[in-house]
């Protein structure tokens, strides 16, 4: 089967469609029972009490779209068991979400979360969803867990502003399916298609005064872990060997932040697993941008950074290792850069 770019267009305009109307839905069962995140430490960058749950929506959007393409659609058996392993190991994770946003403000901890995003990565690999320029197969299951659960967290580490998070999966989705078009890797098209558009109907909400909602832990850890699991199946190596950094390109804004604010608070002796205002995102609010600047900046570095994934899947190998060799010097040079603004 060769799904034409019809399909994909019909998958993210259900997703969307689903995502968008749903989460006016959601936000009045929030408010009526009391799902409201306070802002209750110094680490809460928002003002007044707001709705959430809203990855309720992202997470119907995203598992109501790919039903849809998959009833109305004749998938090769492949690409039906990729999807399935995505939907079974993402609704894991969405659970897990749910659990951890009713448990506000505290939280669950680290520990049985990192467990239970562990074991959806297991389902991965065991569905054959996993890094292959790597052997023997054990230690590339090993990577490919570590990998997933990474980029899982550091979507829920990077939503500390409004549309920010959102803003990034969904570029981040179109980053992998324009990456996976010429190879017709179907499962990722599709599930790309379906997670650009349910982003993308969630974020108007998001980032409305009047009728605000947070997507919660449930929408944040369910966003990365479908990300990093379509990252796993796209080919990246057809033209050149260095392409296999595509996805570090395609998600680097959150895979930096992560980095960024670990690194941070590990020299200040802190655990990485707390949270603090040391974000990328809050450091160039305290230089005087505002945050819808802020957000307008990362998502068209977002953008930006996935083209040149792209282009590093089609350059020739000299000249992919001398793009990422120009995109880390510059990196390098911002996060020296940030990392002496004061934040206290």
């Amino acid at each position: 089967m060769r799904a034409d770019f019809g399909l994909y267009a019909v998958c993210f305009a259900a997703a969307a469609t689903i995502s968008f109307f749903l989460t006016p839905l959601v936000r009045v069962v929030a408010m009526r029972f009391g799902f409201l995140d306070a802002p209750s430490s110094e680490v809460k960058t928002h003002k007044t009490p707001t709705p959430v749950f809203g990855g309720v929506a992202i997470y119907a959007g995203f598992v109501g779209a790919v039903l849809l393409m998959r009833l109305t659609t004749s998938f090769p058996s492949g690409t039906l068991y990729n999807l399935r392993a995505l939907v079974i190991g993402a609704t894991l994770v969405f659970v897990l979400g749910l659990v951890d946003d009713l448990k506000r403000p505290q939280g669950l901890d680290y520990k049985p979360k990192f467990v239970v995003q562990f074991l959806a990565t297991a389902i991965l690999v065991l569905f054959g969803l996993r890094i292959r320029f790597i052997s023997p197969s054990w230690v590339a299951g090993v990577v490919t867990a570590v990998w997933v659960v990474g980029v899982t967290n550091s979507f829920n580490i990077i939503d500390i502003m409004d549309g920010l998070a959102t803003s990034q999966a969904a570029i981040a989705a179109v980053g992998f399916l324009l990456v996976s078009l010429p190879s017709e890797e179907l499962y990722v098209n599709f599930a790309s298609a379906a997670l650009a558009g349910a982003a993308l109907g969630f974020l108007p909400w998001n980032l409305s005064r009047r009728h605000k909602i947070f997507m919660g832990d449930c929408g944040s850890l369910t966003l990365g872990f479908v990300l990093a699991a379509v990252s796993l199946g796209a080919r990246y190596t057809e033209v050149n060997d260095a392409g296999v950094f595509a996805p570090l390109l395609i998600l680097f804004v959150p895979v930096f932040d992560t980095f960024f604010v670990s690194i941070l608070r590990l020299n200040q002796g802190r655990s990485p697993f707390l949270g603090s205002r040391d974000h990328f995102a809050l450091r160039l609010e305290r230089l005087g941008f505002l945050r819808g600047h802020v957000v307008l900046m990362a998502a068209l570095a977002a953008g930006f950074f996935s083209f040149c994934a792209f282009l590093a899947t089609v350059y020739p190998l000299k000249g992919a290792l001398a793009m990422y060799a120009l995109v880390a010097a510059v990196v390098y040079w911002l996060g020296r850069r940030m990392a002496l603004i004061d934040m206290r």
